[in-house]
């Protein structure tokens, strides 16, 4: 059973820095999608970024591009999401998520549709103006 669990959120003005992380366990760690999702209140899920554990290419949604960045440490079996630039509009809960994947190719769509199986627990990140 994939077990994720998420820290680092917190509350920010904008323009400020935050970096969420992930402790995952329980998986063939070369084998998965895993990424970051958000959800702020009244709205739908958005998939922020994500990544192939296998090795591959980032991915990104448009509205963090340049200032989000997701990364692996796969000696700590730990996920991470930087967040620059921080903005009233990146305030949400931000989730964990993995995905059993064949390969990288995977990766635009899951996070796309924002359609993981696993799940952490959430952490919540507020953006002040």
């Amino acid at each position: 059973q994939v077990q994720l669990v998420e820290s680092g959120g917190g509350s920010v003005q904008a323009g400020g820095s935050l970096r969420l992380s992930c402790a995952a366990s329980g998986y063939t760690y070369s084998s998965y999608c895993m990424g970051w999702v958000r959800q702020a209140p009244g709205k739908e899920r958005e998939g922020v970024a994500a990544v192939y554990t296998g090795g591959g290419s980032t991915y990104y949604a448009d509205s963090v591009k340049g200032r989000f960045t997701i990364s692996l440490d796969n000696a700590k079996n730990t996920l991470y999401l930087q967040m620059n630039s921080l903005k009233p509009e990146d305030t949400a809960m931000y989730y964990c998520a993995a995905e059993s994947c064949g390969g990288s190719w995977y990766v635009p769509f899951v996070l796309n549709s924002a359609d993981f199986t696993f799940w952490g627990q959430g952490t919540q990140v507020t953006v002040s103006s």
